[in-house]
């Protein structure tokens, strides 16, 4: 019977958010960010096993972070690479002994803490019945198109426009083969922007699985003053029962 696994690759320096500290170990509410995302894979019942791709000199700390969260799905945690990508075929190739190329393979960043357990339902649906499948939300802004960042070159048509975001979710072989495949002749992944891109650029066709907007990436201090507002609404709602912002009946 296949099962289901998660690669997350936390590699990231954290240049972007301004601070000494690597973005994923950044604290909110008590946790570090990468807490709050393994957390969402490690209660979710279709997941089988986690693997983790890690700044090599944060991994005797996540180590102790896994033990205090009682974290137990993830088998094992090794190096990140010098790009996201790299960390993705690292946490990949670390999978290998325990997997079949017929397992689903949800690949995620440590820094995106949001999404909803219906989202990884449904993308793993996707992947049963499509084979490739990555999460997706409409665009909602006006997409520009310039290549030089200085005037408008193309405005495309925004209805066929979308914002991807993840898990990105594909069959264990496949998705191993393409990454080794594009490594070969491009060790760096230059020019290629996620898992999704590169599967494509390997022939593969990827669906589209609806994700929830709030799933956001904690990039900058911006998206982190989000994260934490988002984490005072659920607060609300967990103790009081009700959305926030809303009144009880009398």
């Amino acid at each position: 019977m296949s099962k289901n696994i998660v690669v997350i690759f936390a590699g990231g320096s954290g240049v972007r958010m301004g601070s000494g500290t690597p973005k994923q170990f950044l604290e909110v509410n008590g946790k570090p960010i990468i807490i709050h995302t393994l957390e969402l894979f490690e209660e979710h019942p279709a997941i089988d096993e986690i693997y983790i791709a890690c700044r090599e000199d944060y991994i005797p700390k996540l180590k102790k972070l896994l033990k205090k969260s009682w974290i137990s799905k993830v088998k094992n945690i090794v190096p990140g690479g010098t790009s996201a990508l790299g960390s993705i075929h690292n946490g990949l190739k670390s999978a290998v002994d325990n997997c079949d190329a017929d397992d689903i393979v949800l690949i995620h960043d440590g820094v995106r803490p949001c999404v909803v357990p219906s989202v990884i339902d449904d993308v793993i649906a996707a992947t049963k019945e499509k084979g490739a499948a990555v999460t997706c939300t409409p665009l909602f802004e006006t997409p520009i198109h310039s290549a030089g960042g200085e005037y408008i070159e193309e405005i495309p048509v925004r209805d066929e426009c979308y914002t991807a975001q993840a898990p990105q979710s594909f069959k264990f072989g496949q998705v191993l083969e393409a990454y080794d495949k594009i490594a070969a002749d491009n060790p760096e992944f230059k020019g290629m922007v996620d898992s999704g891109s590169l599967m494509r650029s390997c022939g593969y066709e990827v669906a589209i699985v609806k994700g929830n907007r709030g799933n956001i990436k904690v990039t900058t201090p911006e998206d982190l003053y989000i994260f934490r507002a988002m984490m005072q609404y659920r607060e609300s709602q967990d103790a009081f029962g009700f959305a926030a912002g809303e009144t009880q009946s009398k």
